[in-house]
């Protein structure tokens, strides 16, 4: 079995990833390629989309939102994710148990005794009730009835596990601000979310493991439940096998891939690439050392901006009075740090709408 060590991973994600060279794709068409855009920060996907997508422009990725071929919606992981109206409705029923789990582990003691199918039916009548409502509002409504759960927990039970629902703009659009609403689903899209199973089969478990390959692959079994964090996928593989290519990694870990996605020499050359923070082509992955090294590690989940030179995690990104600081993670060589400063000046046009290309790279380098 041919292996394939860290770089030569790492070019296949970044080829998929369109951070190999900007792809010529609409943004909807992006967001569902990329199997959703990490957003729990609102304005983090238009730095993700600039990064990858040629000529992209905010407000494209706004008017979908408002127009809802996308939504923000809880989805993998239990974060916010934007996704495509059809993802929406297509993987929300998959990951709803995950959901589950994930609030009920850290409300345990506040929803003790709380029936958790009476919880989701009396939430979703309030969000039926015509406003939409943030999670205080939803959780106060319900208090009467639950009185020993707390409003935050109830509420955000039901709007990140129980009830299908999306936040609705102006939360997510360019440069707007606005706290978390929420609509059901059902009523924002027109369409309920389609029930994830078929007489014991998973084909939305294959879906996700497939989409996940094209965008992330080759990965294990692990990396594929690290990103959407749901269960059961072990199966869906066994059911798929006979479509998958395999490899093993340095470790000797089993690899899955599509037998027709991209798989680029290891030493083809990556450019400079700036990442928003939480990207999930760092986060999406159980084995994340095809991307960041295992000391910083632990700047994927702390919402550190993140710049890729040659194709892998070199310095962390910030906007201090009007100018982007990259302070590296090791020594830059002349030409990385004129590659650096280069993108970076674009990434700072682009943030300020062209008001200001300046970048300072902080500490001494090569």
């Amino acid at each position: 079995m041919r292996v394939l060590d860290d770089r030569a991973l790492n070019r296949a994600t970044l080829a998929r990833q369109w951070l190999l060279g900007r792809g010529e794709v609409a943004a909807v068409d992006a967001v569902a390629g990329l199997c959703g855009v990490q957003a729990q920060e609102p304005q983090e996907p238009f730095v993700g989309l600039f990064s990858r997508l040629r000529d992209f422009e905010a407000a494209e990725l706004s008017e979908a939102l408002s127009g809802r071929r996308v939504v923000r919606t809880h989805l993998m992981r239990r974060t916010v994710h934007l996704v495509t109206a059809e993802d929406a409705v297509g993987w929300r029923a998959r990951h709803e148990r995950m959901l589950r789990q994930r609030v009920l582990g850290a409300y345990r003691r506040e929803l003790a005794g709380v029936d958790l199918d009476e919880l989701a039916a009396a939430g979703r009548d309030v969000l039926a009730e015509g406003e939409y409502r943030s999670v205080g509002e939803v959780g106060r409504a319900l208090a009467g009835r639950w009185p020993g759960a707390g409003a935050r927990a109830l509420g955000e039970m039901v709007v990140a596990a129980l009830v299908p629902v999306v936040q609705v703009p102006p939360r997510g659009l360019w440069r707007a601000s606005g706290g978390a609403r929420y609509a059901l689903l059902s009523s924002w899209l027109g369409r309920e979310a389609e029930p994830s199973d078929s007489e014991g089969a998973d084909p939305v478990g294959e879906e996700l493991v497939r989409r996940y390959l094209a965008a992330f692959g080759p990965a294990t079994t692990a990396d594929v439940r690290a990103w959407c964090g749901v269960a059961g996928l072990p199966a869906a593989v066994a059911a798929m096998r006979d479509e998958l290519v395999t490899f093993r990694d340095g470790a000797g870990r089993v690899l899955l891939d599509l037998p027709g996605a991209p798989r680029p020499d290891a030493e083809t050359p990556a450019p400079v690439r700036f990442l928003p923070a939480f990207d999930n082509v760092v986060l999406g992955y159980q084995h994340r050392r095809r991307m960041i090294d295992d000391a910083d590690r632990g700047l994927s989940v702390a919402g550190a901006r993140m710049v890729l030179v040659d194709g892998r995690v070199g310095a962390v990104w910030r906007v201090e009075d009007g100018v982007l600081v990259v302070e590296p993670l090791r020594r830059f060589s002349r030409a990385e740090r004129a590659d650096v400063l280069a993108e970076g000046a674009a990434v700072a046009a682009f943030l300020s709408d062209g008001g200001s290309d300046r970048v300072r790279v902080a500490g001494a380098v090569g």
